[in-house]
């Protein structure tokens, strides 16, 4: 053997390890992407701070939707009625009775519904998003192998608490060619980064922050970290002493023996909203005010012909797709409620401004339908609804607000008084709180 051959045989080959992140349903990348012209660019383009810089759900309100960008598409909505239809007519206004927000949700209901969205908002008290982290795995600078694996994160708040859990669930574990991926370590923590007040104080529970193996995770393991903000702490808006977070998960990988990494290693990977509020007008206010997710919950009404709300959902309906053909009439209308952009927001204090309100939209069925509009049981419905700050006397606080963007209609009595009880329930369940710090939007269907 001449020295020449002992030397090469001798030789070390130098192992390396490039880690990237995607959204949780993207095709993972292979040898082949990364070994075709710019492959490994285009794997470095994924390593860059644009590209892994944590995002807010798009429907995010409040102080929270300052803190980070936000998700470009509407985040994913459960796929199965709030309510089951009803089978019969002739339901008294009373017996419309709204669901329980969900308060819970599986890893594979969350990776079902997520689909290709960021972020899967199942109620106030449920969220979900997750990441696809890959691997590429080089020899002398030429990839080799390839593995990657996904991170689940579902944040859920039970009823009337003031907990927020994080349930980490690590799934679909795949490698392939020359690798080091079984004694890959996987690090899992996360931060609050911002709270409002600043002052507030969060309390952290749970098994994060943690460093697992891929073979110890690929067993099913999970990680729960939970966070309290403690009731009778100073915050935000008087007594509703209302304290806002973002907390942010974080997943950084570490190289295997005998296998060298880049400086990229993992990333923050999304933020979560959790809000709380000790606001009397809401359930649990005795016992210290309870928790939700700062995003902005969807009023659902239906216009089947058995919903008791039916007419007030064919108004609203009308108002949203052809404003200008309501009633007062105003070319421009445009009705608040349809996106994050322009949600509704709750009046609840001013008492006097829900009146106006209300004035003003039963002045306008008297001028539009006449003084007997009431006959065979009609009642004037408005909206936006009397009790948000968009509500047809608006323009006396706002001066954006034109004076007749608003619509009214004379419906059946049963029906007004359905729609109104729906929303009444619907503000409590979510604990919608008074002014611009909350809102929601209004879904027909």
């Amino acid at each position: 053997m001449s020295a020449n051959s002992a030397h090469a045989d001798e030789a070390t080959d130098y192992l390396t390890v490039e880690s990237y992140v995607q959204p949780l349903n993207a095709s993972p990348l292979t040898t082949a992407d990364v070994e075709a012209p710019n492959g490994l660019a285009r794997l470095r383009a994924l390593q860059t701070e644009d590209a892994l810089s944590p995002v807010l759900p798009h429907e995010v309100i409040g102080e929270a939707k300052s803190a980070a960008p936000l998700a470009t598409e509407e985040s994913a909505q459960p796929s199965a009625p709030d309510r089951p239809a009803l089978q019969s007519d002739g339901v008294s206004a009373s017996a419309v009775i709204l669901p329980e927000p969900s308060h819970t949700m599986t890893m594979a209901e969350c990776i079902r519904e997520l689909g290709t969205k960021e972020f899967y908002v199942k109620s106030r008290y449920a969220v979900c998003s997750g990441r696809q982290f890959g691997q590429v795995w080089l020899e002398n600078g030429k990839p080799v192998g390839e593995s990657h694996f996904d991170v689940v994160v579902i944040g859920t708040i039970p009823k009337n608490s003031r907990d927020m859990t994080a349930t980490y669930h690590y799934t679909d574990f795949t490698a392939k060619g020359k690798n080091g991926a079984t004694a890959m370590g996987v690090t899992t923590s996360a931060a609050i980064p911002q709270t409002w007040p600043s002052s507030a104080a969060i309390l952290r529970g749970g098994t994060l922050p943690s460093t697992k193996t891929w073979a110890q995770l690929v067993t099913g393991l999970t990680n729960e970290h939970t966070i309290t903000a403690l009731s009778g702490q100073a915050g935000t808006l008087g007594d509703t002493r209302m304290i806002a977070a973002v907390y942010q998960p974080s997943i950084k990988l570490v190289a295997p023996p005998g296998w060298g990494s880049q400086p990229f290693t993992g990333g923050n990977i999304f933020m979560f909203p959790p809000r709380w509020d000790e606001a009397g007008y809401l359930s649990a206010s005795t016992v210290g005010g309870a928790a939700v997710f700062s995003v902005l919950p969807t009023l659902k009404y239906s216009t089947a012909a058995s919903a008791p709300e039916r007419e007030a959902a064919l108004h609203i309906k009308k108002a949203f797709t052809t404003p200008h053909l309501t009633l007062p009439p105003l070319a421009t209308k445009r009705l608040a409620g349809q996106t994050a952009d322009d949600p509704l927001t709750r009046l609840f204090h001013d008492t006097k401004r829900r009146q106006q309100n209300r004035d003003r939209s039963v002045y306008a069925c008297e001028k539009h339908y006449g003084a007997n509009y009431t006959d065979g049981g009609k009642e004037c419905d408005e909206f936006p609804f009397a009790s948000t700050y968009q509500g047809a006397a608006g323009y006396r606080d706002d001066p954006l607000q034109d004076g007749n963007n608003f619509s009214v209609m004379a419906i059946d009595g049963t029906s007004n008084r359905a729609g109104g009880n729906l929303l009444s329930q619907f503000y409590l369940l979510n604990r919608l709180i008074d002014g611009p710090d909350d809102g929601f939007l209004v879904k027909i269907d």
